[in-house]
Parts: C-alpha cells; structure tokens; sequence
C-alpha cells in the first residue's frame, strides 16, 4: 500500500490530521480473512460475510434465528430458565458475577435460545446457541434448555435444527457440567427412535463437550465455512502429540474430507439447505 493511502487511511481512522471530522468508532472493520476494509453496514446486509473472500464472521444468536426462520414465526421456549451456583464457584470474580455481566451483556438469560419456527413454511424446532454468552459455554441450563427442545421436537413430531456454537464445557459447574453430555445424547439417541430428524449446524467455534455429544450426533450435519471445530484446540494436540498438525486441521473443509460431515454450506445458502433435507426426510 503506498505511503500516502497509508497516512489517508490513519487519519480517517483517528479523525484527525485532515480537519474532518471523526469517523464514528466501528462503522469500519477490517476482515482477518483477506484484510479488507468493509463497511459495517454493507456486511451486515451480507449476513456477515465478507464480499470479497467469503470469510464467515460470527453471528449473534439472534441474528442467526432471524436469518434461518420466516419472518415473526419464531416463537420462544424456557427463556426464563436461568442458571444456579451450586459450587458456589470463584476464580478471578464469582460465577454469579461472570452470569451477571452475560445476562447485561447479551440481554440473555442463557448460552441457548430455543423455540419453534417455519423455515420457508417447514415447522421446526430450533435450538441455537450463543458464543458471546460466556463463550457459549454448556452448564445445566443450556442441556436442560436443549433436552427440552429436543423433546418438544419428539412429542410434535417436528424436525430439530441446533445451530453450535461453543467453547465446551462450563467450568464453573464442573461434573453437572459433563454430566450434560450424557444427558443431551441419551435425549437425542430416544428421538432417534423414533424417527425423528435432527440437523447439526456447526460454526465457529464448536468444541469441547459440544462436539463430544450433540454437535456430532446429527442425522445430517452440516458445517460453515472455515469454522474452527473439535474436542481439544489445536495447540493443545500439537503438543501433546509433538507432532506438526495438517494444513487446516479442525477446519470444516478438513473434517468434510475426512468424513466427519455431511456439507460445508454458505451461510447465504444455510435456510434453504435446511428446508430441502426437511422435505427429502419426508417431515
């Protein structure tokens, strides 16, 4: 870039320099995958995506209902369920801070939103977690919250969509935490049963206990593009095995190749992918 564009661009960042006024903070962002400089409100419009690589940003759980489902028919299900403290557990601040700071920082009450909704006029029951939430993290709630969607799918005989997004485990919560695993997979194993659909959706990140139950327990699963997916990060593997990991390891694409899922789907392209599998499964 040349010297000159390099100062131009300095002085619209600080607002400076140039007499202009300030360029309001975050109507620029650059995008880690290409380096381009996009237009918040154009990306927006892109559901996120970046025009010129394709590079998928994360998205807020609520914009990911309203991407997926017809327009109003989202209906929501135990939003009021909120998590306790039974370790009464403290690191740097208390568990009951850290849920306190999510519940004002995303206007949640969980990791999870559940509920019902029409995917271009197919009814369904959607589950779809929220990494800005304490990292999307699952505690009791959020497998209670999933068990229960997972239900009303079964008794409804409806089709199941949860969309992961998520650092594993809750710490805070140690053994009711894993014991969340188990729970989950016994709930999807009866719906399976009886021959219910389920579809994974997985984005950037799922990993940890997430992957290790329900995130890989779909009859379809389906997977953005470039989302970081697996059990342990990268790092840690490398270090443990002491060994150079392959060229995009935990990548969607990589896990597609090697058998792990059944599509990498654009996001653009993600509601009426979903809405063709509920028609070919006959639901």
């Amino acid at each position: 870039m040349p010297e000159a564009t390099k100062r131009s661009w300095t002085d619209v960042e600080a607002g400076n320099a140039t007499g202009k006024k300030p360029v309001p903070e975050g109507l620029w962002l650059r995008c880690p995958g290409c380096a381009a400089i996009l237009f918040r409100r154009s990306l927006e419009n892109n559901q996120l995506v970046c025009p010129e690589c394709a590079h998928h940003f994360r998205l807020p759980a609520l914009d990911r209902i309203r991407l997926l489902v017809d327009p109003g028919s989202f209906v929501p299900m135990d939003e009021g369920i909120r998590s306790g403290d039974p370790l009464e557990f403290t690191d740097i601040k208390s568990y009951k801070d850290r849920l306190e700071a999510s519940r004002k920082k995303t206007g949640a009450n969980e990791a999870v939103h559940c509920g019902t909704g029409f995917i271009k006029g197919r009814k369904a029951v959607l589950a779809v977690m929220d990494f800005s939430f304490l990292g999307g993290s699952m505690g009791s709630v959020v497998g209670e919250k999933i068990v229960r969607a997972i239900e009303a799918a079964s008794s409804e005989d409806l089709p199941l969509i949860i969309v992961s997004a998520s650092g594993g485990a809750r710490m805070m919560e140690s053994g009711f935490s894993l014991m969340q695993m188990a729970k989950t997979s016994a709930a999807l194993a009866r719906f399976d049963e009886m021959g219910g659909l389920y579809i994974s959706v997985l984005t950037d990140p799922t990993t940890g206990g997430v992957t290790a139950s329900f995130a890989m327990l779909g009859d379809v699963i389906l997977a953005e593009p470039r989302a970081l997916i697996g059990f342990a990060g990268p790092r840690v593997i490398q270090q443990t095995i002491r060994q150079d990991l392959p060229e995009g390891f935990q990548r969607s694409e990589f896990l597609l190749e090697s058998g792990f899922l059944d599509r990498v789907v654009d996001r653009r392209d993600l509601r009426s992918e979903i809405s063709s599998l509920i028609d070919y499964a006959g639901k």
